[in-house]
């Protein structure tokens, strides 16, 4: 069983969602600091998917401060707050861009703040149980 799991027949591209697997098993500590990720080879082989394909998701996580890569040792976890912020942020935009879909349908300002405040508070039942 690997490290990774991908839909390929999702609508988002397999770099794309390799990019958000690391980042959220990073700021979830799955990863932690420090800890070397799988070489691009073996996370193509593993996925069955092209090396160039890992390559990009690899090269966005380290433009974005997610890994750091030494050339000759591999790519390694950088910060858990990096990740955490990056995660924060693509959920920030989610919400952004799912407030103005709703808006855009005619739902009100008030039921979508409603909204937000119970997935908000659904979260935090979660972490208490």
């Amino acid at each position: 069983m690997g490290i990774f799991t991908l839909n390929p027949a999702g609508r988002q591209p397999i770099y794309e969602q390799l990019y958000q697997s690391v980042v959220k098993m990073a700021a979830l500590g799955v990863f932690t600091e420090n800890e070397q990720l799988p070489s691009v080879r073996s996370v193509a082989q593993e996925l069955g998917v092209n090396v160039n394909t890992v390559q990009k998701a690899y090269r966005m996580l380290e433009r974005d401060g997610v890994i750091v890569s030494y050339p000759g040792k591999g790519s390694f976890i950088a910060s858990g707050e990096n990740a955490l912020l990056r995660q924060q942020q693509s959920a920030r935009e989610s919400l952004i861009a799912a407030a103005q879909n709703a808006a855009e349908c005619g739902i009100s300002e008030e039921e979508i703040v409603s909204c937000a405040r119970e997935g908000a508070r659904h979260r935090k039942a979660e972490r208490t149980l």
